[in-house]
């Protein structure tokens, strides 16, 4: 009688992405689908990415000189109407509070779906002069936007995310600052830490944020080739401080209203690192941003082996690599060595009896794939070298995957086919513009965004020469 085939742990990639996708969230232990629909719940694994995320954003978010602060979770929904475009473009999204402590309140609140009006509320009393500019702070929060497509991490209904908010006294400043947050603080995080390809541009004024007059943002392609907005920043303009009369007294005298800006990053990054990096093995997470950059295992359990794997723990420590240490002998071996390659981390190392012998480790590396035996006084001067090369490699698969799957196309037609066959596609803006935009969403493509022929972004929407990026998104 023939063997029955083992079925794989994952769903190949190949077969059904958004399978292996769901698979991988749950099999990595990374999230699971919350008690409401549209929620999710973050397991210590996944939410583990997303405290290194936070930590890598915050500094360079206070490295922009912005503070963080805290703003209520409940907005009264009067707030909201302020500011037309903001109102009409969040309402089918709310979700509304009207009964609190048994009673109907006297005026709904709104549960946060983004804190632009409350802020304003605020910054209207703390800006008096022009001493007071630029006003820059973040916060850390959860919000609700009632989705109605869910998919964890990708769109949720409750997500987590850290949101930005300035006033500044010059339309030039707050310019300036918004481009500084989508450069220095997301674009260097996507690209140095979580080495995923970004191309930065600005968004079309369909796809602009509601109440801005300008968003950046930074798009990603995923391993099937759909596009992922990364993160965004605005330029708001004068519009919310218009609506909430946040001015200042300039230098010389007169009442002036301040120009500002918004920016956000979400746990939808989470998300890009699977279908960004992952495989059909699992995760494959850059060593900049694991929290375990190493785990050292011991194969069985033998009191010298247990001695060795917590010693070479302790070395590689001070080495400054992240290590865990898995002694966990009474699990197998192979279902442990199983686990951490489904969750992606860089390196195993793994000792036994018979490389304790031999003075040697097996070393297991996730991104590039391989095994080899190496000398286990070798490991604290090889491993960071071997981060960094995995960590540029997987930059450069990410890139790649990109530049050889992005088509230059003269018409929409040609257009949606590529984004169609799993790639995006480049076209003038002059030759698409807002009439076929309109016509690519009606066969599932967007402009992503606009960038200038050589890459970078645009000053204005009908710069010459600008090129729409063109796919199909989550």
């Amino acid at each position: 009688m023939r063997a029955m085939a083992k079925a794989p742990v994952l769903t190949p990639q190949a077969d059904d992405f958004p399978r292996w996708y769901q698979d991988l969230i749950s099999k990595a232990e990374l999230a699971d689908n919350g008690p409401v629909r549209g929620t999710m719940v973050i397991r210590p694994y996944g939410y583990g990415l997303w405290e290194r995320m936070q930590r890598e954003l915050d500094a360079r978010i206070k490295e922009a000189g912005a503070q963080n602060a805290y703003f209520p979770l409940l907005i009264p929904q009067s707030y909201l109407t302020r500011e037309a475009e903001h109102v009409e473009g969040f309402a089918p999204e709310l979700a509304v509070v009207t009964h609190g402590g048994g009673k109907e309140l006297e005026e709904p609140a709104v549960v946060r779906p983004t804190s632009e009006t409350i802020v304003n509320e605020y910054f209207s009393k703390w800006v008096q002069s022009y001493r007071d500019l630029p006003l820059l702070v973040n916060q850390w929060a959860n919000v609700v936007r009632w989705e109605m497509r869910p998919r964890v991490f990708l769109r949720t209904t409750e997500f987590l995310w850290q949101e930005g908010h300035t006033a500044h006294a010059t339309y030039e400043e707050a310019r300036d600052y918004a481009a500084r947050i989508h450069r220095d603080v997301y674009a260097d995080f996507m690209v140095n830490v979580l080495a995923v390809d970004v191309t930065a541009g600005r968004k079309t004024p369909a796809e602009r944020f509601a109440g801005a007059i300008n968003t950046l943002t930074l798009e990603a392609m995923m391993g099937d080739g759909k596009a992922l907005q990364m993160a965004t920043s605005h330029e708001l303009g004068q519009n919310f401080a218009r609506a909430f009369h946040t001015q200042y007294l300039s230098k010389e005298g007169t009442q002036e209203l301040v120009w500002q800006t918004s920016w956000g990053s979400t746990t939808r990054m989470i998300g890009a690192l699977v279908m960004s990096h992952g495989d059909d093995h699992g995760l494959r997470v850059p060593p900049r941003l694991a929290a375990v950059q190493a785990v050292v295992l011991a194969v069985k359990g033998d009191d010298a082996v247990l001695a060795e794997v917590r010693r070479i723990g302790d070395t590689l420590r001070a080495a400054g690599v992240r290590v865990h240490v898995d002694d966990r002998t009474d699990i197998p071996f192979g279902r442990r060595a199983v686990d951490w390659e489904l969750k992606g981390v860089p390196i195993r190392v793994e000792v036994g009896p018979r490389d304790l012998e031999n003075g040697t480790a097996v070393l297991v590396r996730r991104i590039p794939g391989g095994k080899e035996p190496v000398r286990i006084d070798a490991l604290a001067s090889l491993l960071p070298a071997s981060l960094e090369e995995d960590q540029a490699l997987l930059l450069r698969q990410s890139r790649e995957r990109r530049q050889s799957r992005t088509s230059d196309v003269t018409t929409a037609e040609e257009a949606v086919e590529a984004a169609a066959s799993g790639g995006w596609a480049r076209i003038p803006w002059a030759a698409l513009g807002p009439e076929g935009e309109a016509r690519l969403a009606e066969r599932a493509a967007t402009v992503r965004c606009l960038v200038a022929e050589d890459g970078s972004v645009p000053d204005t929407d009908d710069a010459p020469g600008t090129i729409a990026v063109v796919a199909r998104a989550y």
